[in-house]
């Protein structure tokens, strides 16, 4: 059985960036032998859940300002309509046809540079409760015996306000909230996790609550927790990677 991942995507960059964290996902996808990868972006919100049937997904380029080298990436990874149809009737999704966003193809791009691995996006109900994000995980869990991946990609922290030079180091509201987080993860302590946003710093690290709930969804698909990596770009983005076995 294949564990469910929760990735800190970061920026954009992270796919040209040679940093920690490029370097550990290029090593993690080498691990991996999926037949198909579902994915949840921080970077597809939705009201309604929404599945992407596309068989050829685009790459987009959702993001500004920056180098050309960045919008000249293309990952050509193919859709799966079967396996998006099957998730539509199994969770009442929306069918849309949807490319991969950033948060998707760029973490995808260095675990699965050959591009060979089809991809399905679903996308985030940011309004759900967290309780309702952890249960979407639960209902993909049975997927991961057929060798398919569940992946939540978002951010461990995330306060784009608070950016900093990229080799920062962390300040200490950013360091105790992912303390807090490997903290419970390690224990197993799901409820404290379904009340994330009372965790200290919780709101600094999160004004708004998009790139921690992929985490819930890959949660709620896998078991116990084991953190995989550590690492931070621009002192606030903890680019913490965590398996769910």
């Amino acid at each position: 059985m294949l564990p469910s991942l929760f990735i800190s995507h970061g920026s954009p960059m992270l796919a040209l960036n040679k940093t920690p964290a490029h370097a550990f996902l290029r090593g993690l996808g080498k691990r991996l032998s999926p037949k198909a990868v579902i994915v949840v972006s921080a970077h597809w919100e939705s009201t309604a859940l929404k599945v992407s049937v596309s068989a050829k997904p685009e790459t987009i380029h959702d993001f500004g300002g920056f180098p050309q080298a960045l919008f000249d990436c293309r990952y050509p990874a193919p859709g799966d309509p079967e396996l998006a149809e099957r998730l539509a009737r199994l969770l009442d999704a929306e069918r849309v046809e949807r490319g991969l966003d950033h948060g998707a193809w760029v973490p995808l791009s260095l675990m699965f540079p050959d591009a060979n691995v089809p991809v399905v996006s679903l996308s985030l109900p940011v309004r759900w409760s967290n309780a309702a994000l952890v249960t979407l995980g639960e209902r993909l869990s049975a997927l991961r015996d057929e060798g398919i991946l569940v992946i939540g990609s978002g951010s461990l922290t995330h306060n784009l306000y608070e950016i900093m030079p990229p080799d920062s180091p962390m300040p200490l509201w950013v360091d105790s909230f992912a303390q807090w987080v490997k903290a419970r993860l390690s224990n197993g302590d799901r409820e404290a996790l379904l009340d994330w946003e009372s965790a200290p710093h919780a709101r600094q690290n999160h004004p708004t609550p998009e790139h921690f709930q992929p985490l819930l969804v890959a949660m709620g698909a896998g078991g116990e927790a084991t953190q995989l990596h550590h690492s931070v770009e621009h002192g606030v983005l903890a680019m913490d990677v965590y398996q769910f076995a």
